[in-house]
């Protein structure tokens, strides 16, 4: 197919394809496949276990090291996230039992952020962005969980699920 001539480009020159940043073909739809798509998730991953081993090697249980949690300090009353770096800590250095004991459902956002990290991975190597459309009605039975996970780690008989 002929390309209209243009000042810098004769008739019978066809136009360049489509490039990615690094004046490579992209993939589909321009986007970057291979490598080339990867650095925003390892970004990602580098900042993550960047913060998870200064959690391991700085431990939350000695006082003085991180800001107490300005609810329990107020009220007394333990925030979804009370325990959270101390879950942290236990994770990294291998106690999942503890882990869980400080902060159960951190510990599941660990695992369920791995997974979406893999999956994030895949899909960016592909060239194919990360979609997860979640209903409006899974993010009220995520925030009722959170609810009733403070409201029970509270109360007298919850106090297993208590940091």
């Amino acid at each position: 197919m002929a390309v209209p001539a243009t000042q810098d480009r004769p008739a019978d020159i066809p136009a360049r394809p489509a490039t990615g940043w690094s004046g490579s073909p992209s993939g589909p739809a321009g986007r970057r496949t291979g490598w080339k798509g990867l650095g925003t998730p390892l970004g990602i991953l580098a900042a993550v276990t960047g913060a998870f081993a200064y959690v391991g090697t700085v431990d939350p249980n000695e006082p003085g090291h991180y800001p107490v949690c300005p609810l329990l300090k107020l009220t007394g009353v333990f925030c979804p996230g009370c325990g959270g770096l101390r879950s942290a800590h236990a994770f990294i250095t291998g106690d999942l039992g503890a882990a869980l004991g400080a902060n159960a459902i951190a510990t599941a956002g660990y695992v369920l952020f791995a997974a979406v990290w893999v999956l994030w991975l895949v899909r960016a190597w592909r060239g194919k962005p990360l979609r997860i459309g979640l209903a409006p009605a899974w993010w009220w039975g995520v925030g009722a969980v959170l609810l009733i996970f403070t409201v029970v780690r509270n109360l007298p008989f919850g106090s297993a699920l208590a940091p």
